[in-house]
């Protein structure tokens, strides 16, 4: 039965050249995945527009208020009524970690069913034979969900920086927050790309179904912790020294404050004095501690795109690696 049926795919594969040709195999076959991405778009672009249709509610609930209400300042009871915020909060929140997260489950299918099933099934092996070169039946495999899968990331992540508005952080947290930086820019989207190329690697590296899932899924692991680790270090960071660095605005991710004694030690991860916001308090603690100055590393939010950037390189280049490997693999396993 399982030959009978890969003959039927190598047929189909055959009669459906004018029509898109291998491409189009690659649908038919994974039409199930195709529904179930199409499913998650449409849910999540109604999300982001619904999330956008509320947006100025949601502002609304932390503007500032007056007790009782002033010709310019609502009242504070008729502020705290509003729970649209907490929608959008919510709403907004979801998204930000499906976007995040989405590399795993891509992973794990391209490892499984994307690759692995077919060489487990001998699937593969008959399409070579009769249809297809291996080369050829890997690029469509490929080539075919990254595009659906990079076209589709992009439209989420253009969707939920339109559906953000301002970029209020009480209402859609910190930039340099993982969940927040990822899935406002291409670095969401380079995530996906190497997790499915990984996941393709993994599937012909074991040539099963479920092996190829852990695999690719603990490889994806691997990659999103390291490059969270480093994250910070892809670009040069600025030094603030004086009083500036005992108050340094939120939209700064601040990586470490420090101090500097009356001796010239600098010392790190000091919070001598953070938090003063009168000059005469600041000068007593500064005598009391023994410091003649105060310095704090930090990412400014213009950061932000050279660290998307930078990150994007990275892992656009894990994918063109796996690639690679995957390529040179199959060659290595095929005549």
């Amino acid at each position: 039965m399982s030959a009978l049926t890969a003959r039927g795919t190598v047929a189909r594969a055959n009669d459906s050249g004018a029509f898109g040709g291998l491409p189009w195999t690659v649908l038919r076959l994974h039409r199930t995945a195709l529904l179930l991405w199409g499913a998650l778009l449409l849910a999540v672009v109604g999300t982001l527009i619904w999330m956008y249709a509320i947006g100025a509610d949601a502002r609304a609930g932390l503007s500032a208020c007056a007790t009782p209400a002033t010709d310019t300042l609502p009242s504070c009871s008729d502020v705290e009524a509003i729970n649209t915020d907490e929608t959008y909060g919510i709403g907004i929140g979801l998204v930000d970690t499906a976007l995040s997260y989405l590399t795993f489950p891509v992973a794990a299918w391209a490892g499984a069913a994307l690759i692995g099933r077919e060489l487990e099934s001998g699937t593969a092996e008959l399409a070579w034979t009769q249809s297809v070169t291996p080369v050829r039946w890997l690029t469509a495999k490929l080539a075919v969900p990254a595009a659906l899968i990079a076209t589709g990331t992009t439209l989420i992540v253009l969707l939920n920086v339109w559906a953000r508005r301002d970029d209020n952080p009480d209402l859609v947290g910190d930039w340099y927050n993982p969940d927040v930086f990822l899935s406002t820019g291409p670095a969401a989207v380079a995530h996906v790309l190497a997790g499915l190329t990984l996941g393709a690697l993994a599937g012909l590296v074991t040539r099963k179904a479920l092996p190829a899932a852990g695999v690719a899924f603990a490889a994806t692991l691997v990659l999103y912790n390291v490059v969270d680790w480093f994250r910070t270090s892809l670009w040069p960071t600025d030094t603030v020294t004086g009083r500036a660095a005992l108050h340094l605005p939120r939209s700064s991710q601040v990586l470490e404050h420090g101090a500097v004694t009356t001796t010239g030690e600098r010392i790190g991860n000091n919070l001598a004095c953070v938090g003063y916001d009168n000059a005469t308090d600041i000068k007593n603690c500064m005598a009391r501690s023994g410091l003649s100055d105060f310095w704090a590393t930090r990412h400014p939010e213009s950061h932000f795109w050279p660290l998307q950037f930078m990150e994007t390189g990275v892992l656009l280049a894990v994918a063109a690696l796996s690639t690679a490997a995957a390529f040179r693999l199959l060659r290595r396993r095929t005549p």
